[in-house]
């Protein structure tokens, strides 16, 4: 039987900022994934300057460990087969990362075990202490491993009923691939109803192309779509030849889901955290991982639902719920946006800045 402090189920940057907190106060804290890392992960990969202090990290710590650091001034939006609008910034507005890269790291820089190629198959609680597939004993799991995280199912008692967003996206090597994207300049493409888009990001030799949308409903036909859209317009060579992976997550606001119980806590992607207009789940994980375990280590070892409530009650400030808008009114508001995206102005003031960027 494996003890310890703490099991975090999930070993992306959510739970490895959660383990490396609560090594750092003494815990004994173990990580759990069902993969073996370094492992692909369906994300265009860029990060906000924002994150890089809640890791305890700079970009140019980052850098000198060889990894891809890929910066980002500018970006070009469009709504998909319409003219582009281009946003240039005079400073570093985000960075570009590979995910296989940037998880690797952030685990091992945890410095805690991990238990690789791991399913939670049972989870149970037994005089104050769970116990996971039993063989790994710990009065306190966190939830860390995305929308199908195991203790998030094990919470809820059922499936969500909340509709997610789906994506696809691939990550190669250009090699003798042809491509008009800029790495300084990603490119957004909005689909015409407004309900998802598609990225194309370079990171120095690679790039990653993706799609996602609210909804699984004709989602093969956008993809085809998106890849036939990026071959003809001479953006991406080559592109269909690429493996394509595929994605599922619920966005912030859509729901009250649970985030906290006796012993639980649920973070990033689990506790359905991504921001729902860019879909970005870095830094709400980061975050959220951060924010568990400063609760965790303030509560001085108690665990009850009272003790853990503060972190269910910052999350609820930082990510409150929202409403989905009736289907005549989102054809309304999707000819406006049609329209808005046109405009300079409201590109970077109100979808970049807002929505992607997150800026104050």
């Amino acid at each position: 039987m494996i003890r310890c402090d703490a099991l975090i189920v999930g070993g992306g940057p959510g739970g490895s900022t959660a383990a490396r907190l609560l090594r750092l106060a003494g815990w004994n804290a173990v990580v759990a994934d069902r993969a073996r890392f370094p492992r692909d992960k369906v994300c265009a990969g860029w990060l906000t300057p924002d994150v890089f202090p809640l890791l305890d990290l700079t970009p140019a710590e980052y850098r000198a460990t060889g990894l891809t650091l890929q910066e980002i001034t500018a970006f070009r939006t469009s709504v998909m087969g319409r003219r582009a609008v281009e946003t240039r910034y005079p400073r570093i507005v985000s960075y570009a990362i590979r995910r296989c890269e940037f998880d690797t790291f952030l685990l091992q820089r945890a410095g805690v075990r991990v238990l690789s190629d791991l399913f939670v198959r049972t989870l149970r609680r037994d005089q104050g202490r769970w116990i996971v597939n039993e063989a790994i004993e710990a009065p306190i799991v966190i939830g860390a491993g995305g929308h199908f995280c195991p203790v998030a199912r094990h919470l809820r008692g059922e499936n969500d009923d909340e509709t997610p967003i789906v994506a696809k996206e691939a990550e190669f090597p250009l090699g003798a691939r042809h491509t008009q994207v800029s790495g300084s300049t990603p490119e957004l493409f909005f689909c015409p109803d407004l309900q998802g888009y598609a990225w194309c990001v370079r990171k120095g030799d690679y790039i990653n192309v993706g799609i996602g949308r609210r909804g699984h409903r004709g989602f093969g036909a956008y993809v085809k779509g998106f890849v036939n859209f990026l071959e003809s317009r001479g953006i991406i060579s080559e592109v269909s030849t690429a493996r394509w992976n595929g994605h599922a997550y619920l966005g912030s606001g859509v729901g009250q889901r649970p985030v906290v119980d006796e012993g639980v806590v649920l973070i990033g992607d689990a506790a359905g955290l991504a921001y729902p207009e860019s879909g970005e789940g870095i830094r709400p994980a980061i975050e959220s991982g951060r924010l568990a375990a400063e609760t965790l280590i303030a509560a001085g070892g108690r665990h009850m639902i009272q003790d853990l409530q503060p972190y269910s009650d910052a999350l609820r400030r930082l990510h409150p719920s929202g409403r989905v808008s009736p289907a005549p009114l989102q054809h309304v508001m999707a000819a406006a946006g049609r329209l808005l995206l046109g405009s300079r102005v409201f590109t970077r003031r109100v979808v970049l800045d807002r929505w992607f960027l997150r800026a104050a």
